[in-house]
């Protein structure tokens, strides 16, 4: 899943703040300190509109995960520390060739628009996610892609979901929003209005029910008053203790801060570390790394540029990557050392973090050795006549922390003589840009709660493939990591490909990013999943 590139590590300055709510019991992110109330209205302010992104089963972006969770139940849940618990499943078997997944359904489930959930819905909503007319990406490689055979309906309250080989990340995927479910009367009337969403249309079983939305303004929820099928082992059981969640689109982090501290909204996300000095010690701020793909540089290795693994390294290792992210982040930002985050289960090379260094000699005489070994007049390497140059597409906006990071990245790399254009595009430029491939890197975050994220960004025709990498060795690792249930055996494969790319150097990972939430403790009972994203079903006010 895309992460905005603006998820960050908290400054060391705000320690005695953070750590109040790194102490909180659980996963919760919020304490109120009143008494609580029944009833009552949360205010949250996010930066990012889903306009045209609202349905669930297409969409790839983090901010509507996060608002359409209220409205969407999954399978099964998914703790912060990875363990898979019931939701809408009460149990599941896994058949001895692990081809076959035979869930048993709860019978007390109905969805907001009165219509009963059953196998039948399950299958319905399976089916629309691999139907091409719904053109997913996410969510069809998150289902299985060419692995997904399909999904029969054994009764009532038994489906049975089927591969075509051992696809070991099935369960954990299965607890995401992606795979979550809509009213089966509403895939069938309403298919083609998914992505614009809304009242009506974007209709799904959870604690809460969409039912107003204004496009660049605001989201309402309201409680749903017959939710009774919580995940198993879930702090909130039962309806919500709100009455409504209201959510304000404030794209500045400095705006939304402004908007927490004056009181206009009770909590906010993706908080830039620039605004949190703003806060003060009367909030509670939670900071959760992201699992997946750290923040990176996507170098695309059909291109004459970045085809050469030495002139690949020496990119890599040409500039100060600690420097520049102690000077971005103010000595608190963790750097990234891999393809993988440190919180991704069960999967993360923490070897690395000894291996990677900065090393200006070493990538001078590699590019000289590469033949890049005369300069122009602007200090940049050529090799006949041409010179040694690359081009950086992002998307528009790009946050102040990110643009600075980029800075620094073209100083120290136009130091070894290596010139770097960045251009910041349009999303509407970037997507030609980048599906004609017409770039030499680019850059994103990937939120993933398993390394399966690899397949996606590594393998051939990966839909995230931006490095339109092709290596039969590779695709051979990716599925037989995908294959294995081994948790061993899967840690030892994703360590082999961290490694590989360490050296080849086809990502260049640069910081782990965070999704920080931040709170008035005029409000509780907030928990977060494993992303950081906030949960609002157990949520309440104070007085």
């Amino acid at each position: 899943m895309f992460s905005r590139p603006g998820s960050f590590r908290i400054a060391g300055s705000l320690a005695l703040v953070v750590s109040a709510a790194l102490v909180l019991a659980g996963c919760s992110a919020s304490s109120g300190t009143g008494e609580k109330v029944e009833g009552g209205t949360i205010t949250f302010g996010v930066d990012v509109d889903p306009v045209g992104h609202l349905d669930v089963h297409s969409s790839q972006l983090d901010i509507n995960a996060i608002l359409q969770r209220p409205v969407f139940d999954s399978l099964v849940s998914q703790k912060p520390d990875g363990t898979i618990v019931p939701w809408l499943a009460t149990k599941w078997q896994v058949s001895d060739d692990q081809l076959q997944y035979t869930f048993t359904l709860r019978d007390d489930v109905t969805f907001s628009d009165g219509e009963k959930f059953d196998a039948a819905a399950v299958k319905a909503n399976f089916d629309h996610i691999v139907d091409p007319a719904t053109e997913s990406a996410q969510a069809s490689s998150l289902i299985g892609g060419a692995y997904y055979a399909g999904t029969e309906v054994i009764d009532p309250t038994t489906v049975r979901v089927s591969f075509t080989q051992p696809y070991a990340p099935f369960l954990a995927n299965a607890a995401s929003v992606e795979l979550g479910f809509y009213s089966p009367k509403v895939l069938a009337e309403h298919a083609n209005e998914l992505k614009a969403g809304g009242p009506g249309i974007s209709v799904g079983s959870g604690p809460f029910i969409l039912s107003k939305y204004t496009p660049g303004s605001e989201l309402v929820y309201t409680k749903n008053p017959n939710y009774n099928w919580a995940p198993e082992g879930a702090t909130a059981q039962g309806p919500a203790n709100i009455d409504e969640l209201d959510v304000k689109i404030l794209p500045e982090s400095s705006v939304r801060t402004s908007a927490l501290t004056s009181g206009q909204v009770d909590v906010i996300g993706d908080t830039a570390p620039s605004s949190l000095p703003q806060i003060g010690d009367g909030f509670t701020v939670t900071p959760t790394e992201s699992p997946g793909v750290p923040y990176s540089l996507y170098l695309n290795v059909t291109r004459p540029v970045f085809s050469d693994v030495a002139v690949r390294k020496a990119f890599a290792g040409g500039f100060d990557l600690d420097a520049a992210v102690k000077a971005v982040f103010n000595d608190s930002y963790q750097r990234a050392y891999s393809i993988l985050g440190p919180t991704t289960p069960d999967s993360y090379d923490a070897a690395l973090e000894k291996s990677a260094s900065f090393d200006a000699d070493a990538a001078n005489d590699a590019l000289d050795a590469a033949g890049w070994s005369e300069r122009d007049s602007d200090g940049y390497r050529t090799k006949n006549g041409e010179r040694l140059s690359a081009r950086w597409i992002s998307y528009t906006p790009v946050n102040e922390d990110n643009a600075n990071l980029a800075n620094l990245i073209q100083d120290g790399l136009k130091k070894i003589g290596f010139e770097v254009v960045h251009d910041q595009l349009e999303p509407g430029a970037y997507l030609d840009a980048y599906l004609a491939g017409d770039y030499d890197l680019t850059d994103w975050g990937f939120l993933s709660a398993d390394a399966d994220v690899l397949r996606s960004h590594l393998g051939t025709g990966g839909y995230q493939n931006a490095s339109h990498l092709s290596d039969p060795e590779i695709d051979a690792t990716l599925a037989s990591a995908v294959a294995t249930t081994d948790t061993s055996k899967r840690a030892e494969l994703y360590t082999k490909l961290q490694q590989w790319n360490a050296e080849n150097a086809v990502i260049v990972p640069l910081y782990v990013p965070e999704y920080i939430l931040a709170s008035s403790k005029k409000v509780g009972g907030i928990e977060v999943d494993i992303h950081g994203w906030p949960l609002f079903s157990g949520a309440y006010v104070t007085k």
